[in-house]
């Protein structure tokens, strides 16, 4: 895959106005603990259990599982079929354990019939956005993926929730936090869990990362710096404000704000509204204005963590940059390539960290999410955090737009 984090071109749910998600939320009604931090593993035990436990079904090892009688598949459809659903997750959810595809929203009823046939599902299970509140009839489908442009995502993810589905919203969670509170309110309303499609929250190299944020091996990380970039060199909804709600840092430069927040975050508890206090930014200048019209082409920014951790990183979507470092006072780890949806590598102070991947990130996510909802917990990377990273991103583009003012944060 080209570009390191790039998610490609869902499909083009424009079919009918995008409806304003608060008025939606407004019309369809309204709703209206603390954790304990764990005992800390060693850096041995951790790595055994990663590379000996979870690697074991990633390998094909599923001897535990298979010794117990497994429990039916929960029942997923995807709403947009564009590159990232086909080259993605179509064929992470031929590895998923515990959620299989039961059906698509989509545009094109040729396109649907095509993934009916291809995943065995019943034709029936084929709607698109007009019909989603059909969904509330087909009990085979327990949860939705929302994969449409990012404008989308607050209309699709309401109209699921409110026909009883739990959701997956691909990041970024919306273009406003006003529409990530319409999206959280619906979800709420109606009981139902949300989930953003964070994929490296469980990849193996970042869980190491978040254990070493917490482990007095290498002190809390207290500088961090990265990138990710790629070209975009034509008219693409991405670069549409309309329907990307901005440029590069709304795409890739999210998964340098995760990244961040999982490095500086000491608590051990992997609090979703663990945020910077402050930011500042600026905006590259435009090398190609005819092109990114209404969003930035590239921009670089500073977070701001209370114990006094800083980190510098930068997007754009003119060049090539996949990276992610962060030091403490005796240790460091560095990523590289740091954000792609395959073979990561990471480094620390004591050497490469030789991990076995996932054949699918996507899966692990997935999976995961199927087993939150199946044992009534809340997902590690829900609508909370989304939202989170949403009001860093308002406070970055306030930053650079006001000359690279200090914007402070409150989740």
């Amino acid at each position: 895959m080209g570009g390191g984090g790039r998610e490609g071109t869902r499909e083009d749910a424009r079919g009918g106005r995008i409806k304003p998600a608060l008025a939606l939320v407004d019309r369809l009604g309204k709703s209206g603990g603390s954790m304990k931090t764990p005992r800390l593993p060693s850096r041995r035990s951790f790595l055994e259990k990663v590379a000996l436990g979870s690697a074991g079904w990633w390998l094909g090892g599923r001897a535990a599982a298979q010794a117990e009688a497994p429990a039916k598949k929960l029942g997923i459809a995807l709403c947009g079929l564009g590159s990232y659903a086909t080259g993605q997750l179509a064929p992470a959810l031929k590895r998923t354990q515990h959620v299989a595809l039961r059906g698509v929203i989509t545009g094109s009823r040729e396109k649907g019939r095509a993934w009916a046939k291809e995943f065995g599902f019943s034709e029936k299970s084929i709607y698109d956005y007009a019909t989603m509140a059909r969904l509330v009839d087909n009990p085979e489908i327990d949860i939705v993926y929302v994969v449409t442009p990012n404008a989308l995502h607050p209309e699709h993810t309401i109209a699921a929730a409110w026909a009883g589905k739990h959701v997956i919203s691909e990041k970024p969670m919306a273009n406003t936090v006003a529409d990530c509170n319409a999206m959280l309110a619906a979800c709420r309303a109606n009981r139902v869990k949300l989930s953003i499609g964070y994929r490296l929250q469980f990849e193996p190299h970042y869980l190491e990362l978040k254990r070493l944020a917490r482990a007095p091996e290498a002190g809390p990380f207290l500088k961090m710096a990265g990138g990710l970039a790629f070209t975009i060199d034509r008219r693409v909804w991405r670069i549409e404000k309309a329907m990307a709600g901005g440029g590069p840092l709304m795409d890739i430069g999210i998964y340098c704000i995760q990244a961040a927040c999982m490095a500086a975050d000491t608590s051990g508890a992997a609090h979703p509204v663990f945020a910077p206090v402050a930011v500042t930014a600026r905006e590259h200048p435009k090398k190609r204005p005819d092109l990114f019209r209404d969003v930035e082409e590239g921009i670089d920014w500073t977070m701001e963590f209370a114990n006094g951790a800083r980190g510098e990183f930068t997007t754009s979507y003119n060049g090539g940059m996949d990276r992610f470092r962060a030091e403490a006072a005796q240790g460091w780890i560095e990523f590289g390539p740091a954000f792609q949806y395959g073979d990561l590598r990471a480094t620390t102070h004591r050497g490469p960290l030789g991990l076995s991947v996932p054949p699918s990130q996507q899966a692990v996510q997935m999976d995961d999410f199927a087993l939150c909802v199946r044992e009534g917990r809340e997902s590690p990377v829900s609508g909370a955090m989304g939202r989170r990273d949403m009001v860093i991103i308002e406070a970055i583009y306030r930053s650079a737009a006001e000359g690279g003012r200090r914007v402070e944060i409150k989740v």
